[in-house]
C-alpha cells in the first residue's frame, strides 16, 4: 500500500491507523458474535481464518486494481481508502482471539489464565512471522509468495477449525459437549473488582504506550542501522516476543496453586507498567552503547522485558474486570479494542504529531512520567492502606523528581553515538533536525546524514569534489537541452543548485519526502539562493506519489540522486514498475538519470526496460532516444556555467584547467568495471552492461530488490 499511497509520514500514518482500526472493529464484532453457543465458536473462528486467506489470495491484484484509480489521492480519501481496503480482513483478524477466548474461558473458567496463554501463543506466533519474513520469505519469495504462505497458514488453521468443529456436532448427544451457560462456578482467585469503563481506560492507555515506545524504538534502530529494510522486522519480533512473554507471564501466575486477589493483581500491575517506562527510559542509551560495541544482544533483552512488562497488564487487567462465563468473548472484545484504539493512538500521536514538536529525549521523557502516573494510580485503585499510599507516592514523586536530571547524561549526543561508533565519539553535529519525518544530522564539514546513512554533502565546487558532483556536470556530454526537468529528492539542495543554475534549464520541479532539508539550506550560502530561484518549485511529496498524481506532466529530464539500494523502500525507486512510470513522464528524447548506488541488479534494470542507456560511475542515463557523448560541447557548458554569478570552472587557475581536462577526458574512457571506483570513474554502454550483468534479477515491486538482502 505504501507503494501505492506513499511512504511520506501522512500516507505511512493513515495507513497504519487504518489497519490498527480495523483490528479494533474486528474485535468488536467478533466478542458480540462469541455470545454464540461454544459448538459455534470453532466454526466463526474457521470462518474468519478461511476468509482472511481468501482476501490474501485476491489482496495484491484488487489493491494494484484500486491503485489505477486512486493513485494521488488527498490524506482524506486516502484514509478512506486504506480502511475500505483493510476493513474486511483486519476485522476477520481482530475478531479470532475474542471467538477463542469465549471458547477456552467457558472451560477453564478463569480469564487470565486463558487470555495470557492465548495471547501468548498468538504473539509467539506473529514473532516468530517477523523473523521468518525479514530473512526468509521476504528475501525468497517476494511479496506475493509471502502472501500466499500466510494465505495457506490461515486456510490450514481455518479448515482445521471446521473439521474439527463437524467432528463434534457428529458425535453422539451424549458425548457432545455441554452447551455454555451464564451461571458456571466463578474464576478462581480474583473475582470481578474493577470496574468495566475503568478497565477499558487502563488497557487503552497501555496500548498508547506500548505504540509509542515501538516507534520511538524503531527510530532509533533505524537510525542505527541506516533504515535498513530487516530493522523494522526485526524490533517487532523482539517486541512481539515480549509481548507474548507477558501473557505466558500473566498465564503462569493466574494457574498459580495459590489464590490472588484483585488487590494483589492490580498491584502487580502497577508494578509493571512502572517497572516498564523506568526500562523504556534508558533504552535510548542502551541502543547507542551497543552501537559502539560489537554485540547489541543485551539490548534487546531490555527491549523484550519493557514489552513483557507492559503487555502483561492487559491479560491482568482482563482476569480482574471480566467474569468468567458467556460473557467473556464479548467483555474480551471491548477491552480487545480499547487496547488497540489506543495503540492506534500511539502511533498517530507520537508519531505523527508529538515527533514534530519534540525530540526523542521529550518524548521518552513524556512516556516515563505517563507510566509512572499510570502505575501510581493502579496502586490507589489496589487499596493500599494511607501509611503505604503516602510511602508509595513519596517514592514515585521523589523517582519523578530525578527524571530530568537522569534523562540529560542518557540523551547527550545520542544520535552522535548512534551513528558515529566509537572511533567518532565526542564529536557534534553541527546541525540536528527530528520532525515527524525522521532525522537530519549535518557533520561539521557539511557531510548530510539522514536517516542515520550518508545522504550528500553540501558542495558544489566542481575542483574540491567531495560528493562525487562530477556525475551531474556531466550531464551536458550527452543531454543537449534540458529545459524542464524534474528532480526527485533534495537533500542538501548541492544538486538541485546545479541544474537550477544551468543556462539551459527553464524549470525545474523538486519533489522532497522530508521537509527538514528546507530548513538547513538557507544556512549553507553556496545553495541558499535555490529558494529563491524563479526557475524553481518545490513540492513536498513522496516522488512515486507525485508522478502518480500528475498523469498530464512530462520533461525533458528526470534526475534522482537516490538512497542505497539496500535502504528500506528504495524499490519504490528502482523497480520495473516505477521506471515505467517515470518513462511515461519523459518528453520524447527524454532522459531518466539516477543514482544506482553501485547495484548490478538496478543497472540491469534500468538497461532492460529502455532500449538506450549509458553509465557514469554508479549513475545510470536511460532513455529511449540514443545517447551519444559530445566532448566539445560538454567543455563549452563548463566554461559557461555560472552559480550566483560566479564561473565553475577558470581555465586561468590551473586547478581549474587540469579539473576542465579530466572531465573532457572522461567522455573517451569506455571501460566495463566489475567494481566501482569513485577516484578513477569511468562511462559504461548499455550493451556491455547487459553482458556484465546477465544472470542477475532485475528489481520489481514484488520482489522488493536487495531490501532484503536477496
Amino acid at each position: 500500500m505504501f507503494a501505492i499511497y506513499g511512504i511520506n509520514v501522512e500516507s505511512v500514518a493513515v495507513v497504519v491507523t487504518a489497519f490498527m482500526l480495523g483490528l479494533g472493529f474486528g474485535s468488536l464484532a467478533g466478542g458480540r458474535i462469541s455470545r454464540s453457543p461454544r459448538a459455534a465458536l470453532l466454526a466463526c473462528f474457521g470462518g474468519a481464518e478461511l476468509g482472511t486467506a481468501s482476501f490474501g489470495i485476491l489482496s495484491l491484484r484488487l489493491f494494484h486494481h484500486v491503485a489505477y484509480y486512486t493513485a494521488g489521492a488527498s490524506l482524506l480519501n486516502t484514509a478512506i481508502l486504506s480502511l475500505a481496503l483493510l476493513l474486511v480482513p483486519t476485522m476477520l483478524m481482530g475478531s479470532t482471539l475474542p471467538f477463542l477466548v469465549a471458547y477456552v474461558v467457558d472451560q477453564s473458567r478463569n480469564v487470565g489464565r486463558s487470555v495470557g496463554l492465548l495471547y501468548f501463543v498468538n504473539t509467539l506466533g506473529s514473532a516468530i512471522a517477523c523473523f521468518v519474513a525479514a530473512t526468509v520469505t521476504m528475501r525468497l519469495l517476494g511479496q506475493s509468495g509471502s502472501i500466499a504462505l500466510a494465505s495457506a497458514i490461515n486456510f490450514i488453521a481455518g479448515s482445521g477449525a471446521l473439521a474439527l468443529h463437524l467432528s463434534r456436532r457428529t458425535q453422539q448427544p451424549s458425548a457432545a459437549e455441554p452447551e455454555r451457560t451464564d451461571s458456571g462456578s466463578p474464576q478462581t482467585g480474583a473475582g470481578v473488582a474493577l470496574s468495566f469503563p475503568l478497565a477499558i481506560l487502563i488497557v487503552t492507555t497501555t496500548g498508547f504506550m506500548a505504540l509509542a515506545y515501538e516507534i520511538v524504538w524503531y527510530r532509533l534502530l533505524s537510525f542505527e542501522s541506516a533504515s535498513r529494510a530487516p530493522a523494522f522486522a526485526f524490533l517487532l519480533g523482539i517486541y512481539l516476543l515480549g509481548i507474548a512473554g507477558g501473557g505466558f507471564l500473566v498465564h503462569r501466575l493466574c494457574s498459580a496453586s495459590r489464590a490472588r486477589d484483585a488487590s494483589e493483581y492490580l498491584r502487580l500491575a502497577a508494578m509493571f507498567v512502572i517497572s516498564a517506562a523506568c526500562i523504556g527510559l534508558f533504552v535510548p542509551a542502551l541502543v547507542a552503547c551497543a552501537a559502539q560495541h560489537p554485540s547489541t544482544g543485551f539490548v534487546l533483552l531490555f527491549i523484550t522485558a519493557a514489552a513483557a512488562l507492559l503487555a502483561a497488564t492487559f491479560p491482568l487487567i482482563c482476569h480482574i474486570a471480566l467474569p468468567a462465563d458467556a460473557e467473556a468473548g464479548s467483555g474480551l472484545g471491548f477491552l480487545y479494542f480499547g487496547n488497540i484504539v489506543g495503540s492506534a493512538l500511539g502511533s498517530f500521536l507520537v508519531g505523527f504529531v508529538l515527533m514534530n514538536v519534540w525530540g526523542l529525549r521529550q518524548l521518552s521523557v513524556f512516556l516515563v512520567l505517563l507510566g509512572m502516573g499510570l502505575g501510581f494510580a493502579l496502586l490507589a485503585l489496589s487499596g493500599l492502606g494511607r501509611g503505604q499510599l503516602v510511602k508509595a507516592l513519596t517514592a514515585g514523586a521523589l523517582a519523578i523528581a530525578a527524571i530530568p536530571f537522569l534523562a540529560n547524561p542518557l540523551f547527550d549526543q545520542l544520535y552522535e553515538r548512534l551513528l558515529y561508533k566509537s572511533s567518532f565519539a565526542g564529536q557534534r553535529f553541527k546541525y540536528l533536525l527530528e520532525n515527524r519525518s525522521g532525522v537530519i544530522a549535518v557533520s561539521q564539514d557539511g557531510t548530510v546524514f539522514g536517516g542515520g546513512a550518508y545522504d550528500g554533502a553540501f558542495n558544489i565546487d566542481l575542483v574540491h569534489d567531495a560528493n562525487s558532483i562530477f556525475r551531474l556536470y556531466f550531464l551536458s556530454a550527452f543531454d543537449p537541452a534540458p529545459a524542464d526537468v524534474l528532480t526527485v529528492g533534495l537533500s542538501s539542495g548541492s544538486w538541485v543548485q546545479i541544474i537550477a543554475n544551468d543556462p539551459q534549464v527553464r524549470t525545474e520541479t523538486i519533489v522532497e519526502i522530508t521537509p527538514g532539508y528546507l530548513q538547513l539550506i538557507p544556512r549553507y550560502p553556496q545553495v541558499a539562493s535555490l529558494l529563491s530561484n524563479p526557475k524553481v518549485k518545490i513540492v513536498i511529496d513522496d516522488g512515486r506519489r507525485w508522478l502518480l498524481a500528475n498523469p498530464g506532466r512530462r520533461f525533458d529530464l528526470i534526475v534522482m540522486n537516490t538512497t542505497f539500494h539496500w535502504r528500506e523502500h528504495a524499490t519504490n525507486l528502482l523497480s520495473v514498475e516505477f521506471l515505467r512510470l517515470a518513462r511515461q513522464h519523459l518528453l520524447p528524447g527524454g532522459i531518466l538519470y539516477y543514482n544506482t548506488t553501485g547495484s548490478e541488479e538496478a543497472q540491469l534494470t534500468g538497461v532492460t526496460v529502455f532500449p538506450y542507456g549509458l553509465r557514469v560511475g554508479n549513475f545510470l542515463a536511460v532513455s529511449d532516444s540514443p545517447l551519444t557523448l559530445d566532448a566539445a560541447r560538454l567543455r563549452k557548458t563548463q566554461l559557461e556555467y555560472r552559480i550566483d554569478g560566479r564561473p565553475v570552472l577558470d581555465p586561468a587557475v590551473p586547478a581549474d584547467a587540469r579539473r576542465l581536462g579530466e572531465m573532457v577526458l572522461l567522455t573517451g574512457r569506455f571501460v566495463a568495471t566489475d567494481g566501482e571506483d569513485m577516484r578513477r570513474p569511468s562511462i559504461e554502454s548499455a550493451e556491455s552492461i547487459r553482458v556484465r550483468c546477465r544472470g542477475k534479477r532485475m528489481i520489481t515491486d514484488n520482489n522488493m530488490g536487495t531490501e532484503w538482502g536477496g
